[in-house]
């Protein structure tokens, strides 16, 4: 494969991408803005224009930031690239005198390290400036502080040995080391499923049994008629963060829990809960987790593949401004670059996702009261400021749920 064919595939591609994320930005601005002065007919009754308008500008204030975000990942891109920031990287670590697995176990740590660093004023203002601005940051410094020291620590704790593995298995394994990683990578993830309950997330959030008895029994009596089987129902004080409010069940088999936000139970009534939870409780009666992770696990046997296709080729890399190859380095290029080549199928894997919602939504219609979920939804949708118009282009690009107006239309004649 010629270098230069690679160079200007790869330009071409983050042309293409970066002009139609862009578009679709400014589409998305331009739509809410139009639609910010009225609110949708089918949600006069129940949601104030002041919080529509609320959540117009909160809508436009993130696809700005995103805007911006998006500038400087294209530069930092081209950076590590054309730029040759990753090839005087692996010289520099060389120079150190850094060789094999450390060497690039080092240079992962280097360019992770760049990508946190530039990316960390975006996070920060997203924290503490924007979210605060509409009342949703509940996050300290201190706290914020402490969730980077905990997500380093589980990067080098967790991700370290996983990475050198995997660097290992691209070594030892010969032509098929991509069937093996793919194997290697199937089962962390199972295993992570399996683990985080328990062990990684209350790391960072503090889980406690569900206190309210008689919300608990109408729980109880719902997952029994789901034929749903849980460890636990417990409470998360998601609101030491953020006032977005949300329910969900993690992990699977014995380790399953039900996990209500503090939030959620402060806004919604028993029945809406009870509504909310036959929601996700529908994405696991029809399958959707397993569903997703055969999906997962397709499309990453996949792109494996083609890595072992192109980690041999030398015009990979000097295509991409490195001179010198290596299993670090193939895994680099090839995670930095790809998603300037799949941003155009997201439509699809929205597609899919917005298919489950409903299906999600159907479920729960059967076993719990539709309206129920409806006044939930609407509430949800007030509360969090989640924009009631958005560009329908730019929702089938960026939003895994169906717009509201849809997905409510669909409950309301269910």
């Amino acid at each position: 494969m010629p270098a230069n064919t690679v160079s200007t595939a790869f330009l071409a591609a983050l042309l293409a991408t970066t002009a139609l994320r862009a578009w679709l930005a400014l589409r998305q601005i331009r739509h809410v803005a139009s639609h910010r002065g009225q609110v949708p007919a089918e949600f006069a009754a129940s949601i104030p224009l002041a919080d529509h308008q609320k959540a117009a500008d909160y809508s436009i204030a993130k696809t700005r930031l995103f805007l911006a975000e998006l500038a400087v990942d294209v530069a930092l891109m081209l950076a590590f690239t054309f730029g040759g920031l990753l090839q005087w990287l692996a010289d520099t670590l060389s120079a150190l005198g850094t060789h094999g697995y450390v060497h690039g176990l080092a240079l992962f740590a280097a360019y992770g390290a760049i990508g946190f660093a530039v990316g960390l004023p975006f996070s920060l203002y997203r924290t503490f400036k924007l979210e605060a601005r509409f009342g949703f940051n509940k996050t300290t410094p201190a706290l914020f502080v402490g969730d980077l020291a905990k997500g380093m620590l589980l990067a080098v704790v967790i991700g370290g040995p996983v990475l050198l593995a995997v660097l290992w298995l691209m070594t030892a394994m010969g032509d098929y080391w991509w069937l093996y990683v793919w194997i290697f990578w199937l089962a962390c993830n199972l295993l992570i499923l399996l683990l985080y309950p328990t062990l990684i997330a209350p790391l960072f959030n503090k889980f406690t049994p569900l206190a309210d008895d008689a919300l608990r029994t109408r729980v109880e009596s719902l997952l029994a008629r789901c034929g749903f089987k849980a460890s636990g129902l417990f409470v998360m004080d998601g609101s030491r963060r953020s006032a977005h409010g949300n329910a969900y069940f993690m992990g699977f088999g014995k380790a399953r829990r039900i996990v209500f936000f503090d939030t959620l139970l402060e806004k919604l009534t028993a029945d809406e809960i009870e509504a909310v939870l036959a929601h996700e409780l529908g994405h696991f009666k029809c399958h959707h987790i397993w569903k997703r992770i055969a999906a997962l696990a397709a499309a990453s046997l996949a792109l494996l593949w083609l890595l072992g296709a192109l980690i041999a080729a030398p015009g990979f890399y000097r295509g991409l401004g490195v001179a010198t190859p290596g299993t670090a380095m193939a895994l680099i290029l090839f995670s930095l670059v790809l998603p300037v080549f799949t941003f155009p199928l997201a439509p699809l894997t929205s597609l899919l996702s917005r298919r489950h919602e409903f299906e999600a939504d159907a479920y729960a219609a059967r076993h719990a009261a539709a309206n129920d979920l409806v006044n939930a939804l609407v509430k949800l949708y007030r509360d969090n400021a989640a924009t009631l118009t958005p560009d329908p282009l730019h929702s089938l690009f960026h939003d895994s749920h169906p717009p509201a107006s849809l997905r409510i239309a669909r409950l309301r004649t269910s």
